[in-house]
């Protein structure tokens, strides 16, 4: 008999498991002999493609799986995704990463954290976000789904030895855990400026808070103003926000349009400020029916010491209907000569292997 009681993240809900436990089992198998990290299962993913010139590639979706909202991250010389375990909210109570060499051979790293180590999060722990600090690793995460600032919930940290867990509450509570400028406390980004300020910017419901971080990041500290808080929503800001810089320029991507429906995308500013203001410029990443759907919600990898750039993000697979059926994936992302980004093609191959060097 199938079952999936418990806290452990197959990559699909309830109604899934049966089949994705048939095909996790050659995975499985091959990880039994795999050494244990923090405690934590660890099995290698069966997965990867071929493009047109014969070249091995991760394949998309790079992980089997139901997984969305993904943060992408170089720890080392590895990369790492952090996804949503997509499911009714309810189930979203623990969040699995992923780590790779290359971007083709990744392994699972099941139930990094969850709602056992984290006692206030009892359902919805949504789109991770990561960074190293001080030798230790903060994991950033919405939870509960609040609707009012009458419940419990909101912005997270947790913070481990390593970035495969286990990861414990750092606060005991929200860090964010009200809803300031009609903004819902979910989808946070941590930034690290080049003044070496940390920042936080999060949001749904169509607005979007930068947030000064203390280099704890056990509060938040305010402007020199006195406020706490400042909006930065850009014009068709739904949720999602990611900011990098690049030739000094700060860029600024968030998504667009229904998490469920065939017009979410990604889109982006840039500006001399992490405060903007950003002026949308262009769609970056959109769905295209001969290959998936409702592509969004992504995270951003910049390979240390190189130009080269990735996003991860996730996309319904064709002849889905279920909004949870959620797949993550990587291609390439690049720039023109201007520094603006190029619009990317979503592909069924991925992306070909690249070692950190």
């Amino acid at each position: 008999m199938c079952s999936n009681s418990g806290k452990f993240d197959s990559g699909v809900g309830v109604e899934g498991f049966c089949l994705m436990k048939i095909r996790f089992l050659v995975a499985g198998l091959l990880g039994l002999m795999a050494p244990v990290w923090a405690q934590q299962t660890v099995a290698p993913v069966a997965n990867g493609g071929t493009n047109a010139a014969g070249v091995v590639t991760s394949g998309n979706p790079v992980f089997p799986g139901w997984y969305a909202d993904p943060e992408g991250v170089v720890f080392d010389k590895t990369y790492w995704v952090y996804p949503t375990f997509s499911a009714p909210y309810d189930q979203q109570t623990v969040i699995t990463a992923f780590s790779s060499p290359d971007l083709v051979h990744w392994t699972k790293h099941f139930n990094v954290v969850d709602n056992d180590a984290i006692k206030w999060a009892k359902r919805a722990m949504w789109a991770p976000a990561i960074v190293a600090k001080d030798g230790k690793y903060f994991l950033f995460f919405g939870a509960n789904d609040i609707q009012n600032n009458g419940e419990e919930g909101g912005i997270g940290v947790a913070v481990a030895d390593n970035p495969a867990g286990p990861f414990k509450d750092y606060l005991g509570h929200p860090l964010v855990g009200q809803i300031v400028n009609r903004a819902q406390p979910i989808d946070q980004f941590v930034f690290h400026d080049k003044d070496g300020q940390w920042y936080m910017i999060y949001g749904g419901w169509g607005r979007c808070n930068i947030v000064k971080l203390k280099s704890d990041f056990t509060g938040l500290e305010p402007y020199a103003d006195g406020t706490t808080f400042r909006e930065i929503t850009p014009k068709g800001y739904t949720e999602g926000p990611v900011m990098f810089i690049r030739n000094g320029k700060y860029y600024f991507m968030w998504s667009e349009g229904g998490w469920t429906g065939p017009n979410y995308r990604v889109a982006y500013g840039m500006a001399d400020s992490p405060f903007g203001p950003f002026e949308r410029i262009d769609t970056v990443l959109k769905q295209d029916p001969a290959i998936a759907t409702g592509a969004g919600h992504h995270g951003v990898i910049h390979v240390p010491g190189t130009d080269d750039w990735y996003i991860v993000y996730h996309r319904r697979p064709r002849g889905e209907t279920d909004g949870n059926n959620r797949v993550t994936c990587i291609d390439k992302m690049t720039f023109d000569e201007k520094g603006l980004i190029q619009p990317v093609k979503i592909t069924n191959e991925g992306v070909a292997a690249q070692a950190i060097q």
